[in-house]
């Protein structure tokens, strides 16, 4: 468990963090939070690539039930309960699926498809319960932080692979 609590602390963060900046947006398009939330994805896909699907779904369970109590301070508590539906759905798919395929194709397979896939499911879940019979253009909203996180997803197999490569470098 020690091992985890680092993991955990930056999942921690990254979500209250996404939670409180989602409240401001850039444009009608992007709001802050699309700029931290998928560093929440290459925790739980390093995680799960350096010590298995369950030490991942414990950082996903840990950080989940801590951040939302967290926003329910920080931000509204509508956004918390969105938030809550959406990291927590949309994590656990992105373990499974990363899981299924560590081993399928080349080594970016499995941060990218997870990645891409459950920032989808997250994105939709977030937005609608989030923003859905308010003011806040949330559809836009939506499609841009999901663009971001599409391109992030790409950028971040860059600290995967360097964070990867280091820690099973490492003798156990």
């Amino acid at each position: 468990m020690n091992r985890l609590v680092l993991p955990i602390a930056a999942m921690t963060a990254v979500v209250v963090a996404s939670n409180v900046l989602v409240q401001y947006p850039i444009n009608d398009w992007l709001t802050w939070g699309a700029l931290t939330y998928p560093f929440a994805f290459l925790i739980t896909d390093l995680t799960n690539r350096a010590a298995g699907a369950p030490a991942a779904r414990r950082v996903v369970t840990i950080g989940f039930l801590i951040a939302v109590v967290m926003s329910a301070f920080l931000a509204t508590p509508r956004i918390a309960a969105a938030s809550g539906a959406a990291f927590l759905t949309a994590q656990l798919l992105d373990v499974y699926l990363f899981d299924r395929l560590r081993n399928v194709g080349k080594w970016w397979t499995a941060p990218l498809l997870s990645s891409s896939v459950g920032s989808a499911l997250d994105t939709a879940v977030f937005f609608a319960g989030a923003f859905a019979f308010t003011a806040v253009p949330w559809v836009t909203l939506g499609l841009g932080d999901y663009a971001v996180k599409l391109g992030l997803a790409l950028l971040m197999l860059i600290p995967f692979r360097l964070a990867i490569r280091t820690v099973l470098a490492k003798p156990a």
